[in-house]
């Protein structure tokens, strides 16, 4: 346990910031997942707005530090493509 003022006070920070950490890598994980839904769905419209929605959610946890901006990168460019495959026969 933290000894120090400025331990306690690191610790309090800590778990603030991990409660708010974990809500927006659920949001992130859930714009993803409605992605794929439309994807599987064979809606492209569907899938396209889901993405647009997405996509700014994706690059912000990234901004924030909450997953590596190349992951988000890699998460973006792979819907994308799952997307764009939709429009060709």
């Amino acid at each position: 346990m933290a000894n120090t003022k400025s331990a306690k006070k690191a610790a309090r920070q800590t778990v603030r910031r991990t409660a708010v950490n974990k809500t927006r890598r659920t949001q992130l994980r859930s714009s993803v997942r409605k992605v794929e839904e439309a994807i599987a769905s064979g809606n492209q419209e569907a899938a396209a707005a889901a993405l647009k929605e997405a996509e700014p959610v994706i690059v912000r946890t990234a901004q924030l530090g909450i997953v590596h901006r190349k992951t988000a990168s890699r998460k973006v460019s792979r819907l994308a493509k799952r997307v764009g495959a939709m429009g060709a026969p």
